[in-house]
């Protein structure tokens, strides 16, 4: 393969990973995060209650608390995902570790959040709901948001996601006018 090929086809198949498994509507991030959500909030919830579990709900002091796929964030684990295929000049076994740091960190927080608002709610505290819509709308964002700027800053990754892509397309669009032309 021609070496100036080699960036257009690195970005052809970042590209082609992030619609792919936009196709798939997130179920895989749904499939791979529930249980490892689930199981440890329950063992987290043990420790302070005597919670039973069935399917994706937690009973605790006759409470039922349902994680279901909004809790599980999978929306937010493609958002990283985006973002990270979306950068490029990164190495395959760097990407690989952004990978893991960034959903390892979602996941802490995801199964923190959902604790807290656990322990909120079966100890019946007066602003469960505004603290589970805070958590919901605005928490889920700045998690994101500051997995990914923490990730930057430990991995040192200096391209800026789409824009990095898109100025390197341009440039090249605009050099292969010039070549043609003369």
């Amino acid at each position: 393969m021609k070496k100036e090929m080699k960036p257009i086809w690195d970005i052809i198949v970042r590209y082609l990973l992030m619609i792919l498994v936009g196709f798939t509507n997130s179920w895989i991030f749904y499939v791979l995060f529930t249980l490892i959500t689930i199981y440890p909030v329950y063992f987290l919830l043990g420790l302070f209650f005597n919670p039973s579990i069935t399917s994706n709900i937690i009973l605790v002091n006759n409470i039922p608390i349902e994680i279901i796929g909004s809790c599980i964030a999978g929306s937010a684990y493609y958002l990283l995902l985006i973002l990270n295929l979306a950068t490029p000049g990164i190495k395959i076994k760097k990407r690989l570790g952004i990978f893991l740091f960034s959903f390892l960190s979602l996941l802490i927080l995801n199964i923190l959040r959902i604790f807290i608002l656990s322990v909120m709610l079966v100890s019946e505290v007066s602003f469960f709901d505004i603290t589970h819509k805070l958590f919901w709308y605005i928490g889920s964002t700045l998690f994101v948001v500051g997995i990914w700027f923490l990730s930057v800053k430990i991995f040192k990754i200096k391209e800026i996601p789409f824009y990095s892509d898109m100025t390197f397309l341009f440039k090249n669009s605009k050099q292969k006018k010039k070549i043609r032309k003369k």
